[in-house]
């Protein structure tokens, strides 16, 4: 019997927080029947998304059983007035659904419906800080991709619930038709759920950053000790001016860049042959450190993302 997947929306969802995870169990699911999918709102009818694009949907409260209930994010859960219907179908769905998840800030609807006080979650980094202050009593991780509390599900922006809905399919059906979905849509088979937000490569090697140069000269050198004294004398400026110009640039600390680079450097290796992980230091000068920051960075230790890549 087709595991039945409802898909909720309102009045400016963000698209595609639905249709990511609309598609990727749709394909999963192509020709074992292995899903039903339905996308569900308060009424009956066409929903418009913030981008004005509208979507067909049925009334909630006709959706019959579900085995999964996926919240889609966007502007309109602002809405408290017009989210209260949302929030307790919501709360009554967790008491008879296997898993019930969200995408982006699909999550500030879990967590009005109480589901995720006390437990580990995350939404998307550009609403964590409202998240946090709103929800003081959920775990909120804000730097991950997905996580998995039980049987509720919470994810960054947008994407991040393709990677959640993967991830879901590798439970459901196995690795190996994850794998094949994910070939279908063009993505990376599955980001470990644990991986950063952030990228190295995105949150500080701007083009036309004024730090540019010296993270080339850094990714040259990491094997190298890299100490803000020597960042700063390649930069120019005393140690102290640099790690404030550095920080208000980047976000991140001198010290902190310089583990982002090395554990992108080491990931790389890490997931791409046999080489020995206990060789991979790249700059750690110790395997149990460079096991540290991968923990930090993507919440995995390099053996666990190993595994995941060799699916």
């Amino acid at each position: 019997m087709p595991r039945a997947i409802g898909f909720l929306i309102f009045p400016g969802f963000q698209l595609l927080d639905a249709a990511g995870p609309i598609a990727a169990f749709e394909i999963a699911g192509r020709g074992g029947h292995d899903y039903a999918l339905r996308v569900l709102a308060a009424k009956a009818g066409r929903v418009a998304s913030s981008s004005g694009a509208a979507v067909e949907a049925a009334a909630m409260d006709e959706a019959g059983p579900l085995d999964t209930l996926i919240v889609a994010g966007g502007d309109g859960v602002r809405d408290q007035a017009g989210m209260a219907p949302l929030v307790d179908f919501v709360r009554r769905q967790a008491g008879t659904t296997r898993r019930v998840a969200s995408v982006c800030s699909g999550a500030f609807v879990l967590a009005e419906a109480g589901l995720l006080e006390g437990r580990r979650a995350t939404t998307h980094w550009g609403r964590t800080e409202a998240f946090a202050r709103q929800f003081p009593g959920v775990r909120l991780e804000p730097d991950r991709i997905f996580v998995k509390d039980g049987e509720f599900w919470t994810s960054a922006g947008i994407t991040a619930g393709i990677d959640l809905s993967l991830a879901m399919v590798a439970e459901d059906l196995g690795e190996a038709r994850a794998r094949r979905t994910a070939q279908q849509l063009v993505v990376y088979h599955r980001r470990p759920g644990g991986q950063s937000q952030f990228s190295a490569l995105l949150e500080m090697d701007r083009p036309d950053g004024r730090f540019a140069s010296l993270m080339a000269w850094m990714r040259e050198r990491l094997h190298e000790p890299l100490g803000v004294e020597r960042l700063a004398g390649h930069a120019g400026m005393s140690p102290r001016n640099f790690a404030r110009a550095f920080v208000a640039e980047t976000g991140l600390t001198p010290a902190r860049a310089v583990e982002r680079l090395r554990v992108d450097a080491a990931r790389e290796r890490v997931e791409a042959g046999p080489e020995p992980i206990d060789r991979i230091a790249v700059g750690f000068g110790e395997p149990e450190r460079m096991r540290r920051a991968f923990i930090r960075a993507f919440g995995q230790p390099p053996q666990a993302l190993r595994r995941a890549a060799r699916g």
